[in-house]
């Protein structure tokens, strides 16, 4: 994840032109630079969801395959506040040119009955309310019109003419999200016991009926029943330990 500080929370096209000037100059000094400035963007505060908002953008862009179209760090005017809005955007566009716009959010709790009820019901608020002046999505929506970057200058032009109300393609936008809860889980070992790597994956594979079943009835409380979620579970030994050791590793602890 500390490899990855720089393509998380850097536009695309200020990292590629880095790349380009390193490779005109046979250097790595622009790139190891937004390194920096990225590692400076995270919080030091120790209850930061950060780590697991990464986490999502690592595993919806390389699992799901899906860019991430807006992220909020470049937003961020303070390092000890949080940015208020989905913790990322993602997108897919169907074979019919529909965009889907997957909002993102992410909860790093103890207790996983907890994590998936917050964290579905943060991101309740970007699927079900109406296109008005005041929702919540709404100023995610007019930055994707401004700050959407795909990394191609042609395409990302294409692509927030779908976010200008004033255009026909604003009706092709289907939203959707995309949730990480991570949590703690006991079939973990400690210093005093060993588990093999099967015997984890499989005590996983046993709990996830239990935790389907608690997304299950928190989508219907929600009223998110009628929406396409991308469900995200990520069993810890500890929670807490896993935003400690984030901090650790970004030397902000």
């Amino acid at each position: 994840m500390r490899a990855m500080l720089a393509d998380y929370a850097i536009p695309k096209n200020k990292m590629q032109a880095a790349r380009a000037r390193d490779s005109k100059y046979h250097s790595s000094g622009a790139v190891i630079h937004l390194y920096h400035e990225a590692l400076n963007l995270f919080t030091h505060l120790a209850q930061t969801g950060e780590g697991g908002e990464m986490l999502l953008y690592l595993l919806s862009e390389r699992f799901l395959k899906m860019p991430q179209v807006l992220c909020k760090m470049d937003l961020k005017t303070d390092t000890s506040m949080h940015y208020h809005g989905a913790d990322g955007v993602y997108a897919r566009v169907t074979p019919e040119g529909v965009i889907k716009l997957y909002w993102g959010e992410s909860k790093i709790y103890g207790d996983a009955s907890e994590a998936i009820r917050d964290c579905l019901n943060s991101l309740s608020p970007f699927l079900l309310e109406p296109d008005v002046e005041h929702a919540g999505r709404e100023r995610d929506l007019l930055l994707l019109s401004d700050k959407a970057d795909l990394n191609d200058e042609a395409l990302t032009r294409a692509f927030r003419r779908y976010f200008d109300k004033t255009s026909p393609l604003s009706n092709r936008v289907q939203y959707c999200g995309v949730a990480l809860v991570g949590f703690d889980a006991d079939f973990y070992p400690n210093e005093d016991t060993a588990v093999a790597a099967d015997e984890i994956a499989a005590s996983a594979k046993a709990a996830l009926t239990k935790w389907s079943k608690q997304i299950g009835n928190r989508i219907s409380k929600e009223k998110l029943a009628n929406f396409e979620i991308e469900f995200l579970c990520v069993p810890m030994p500890s929670a807490s330990a896993f935003r400690d050791a984030f901090l650790s590793a970004l030397g902000k602890k």
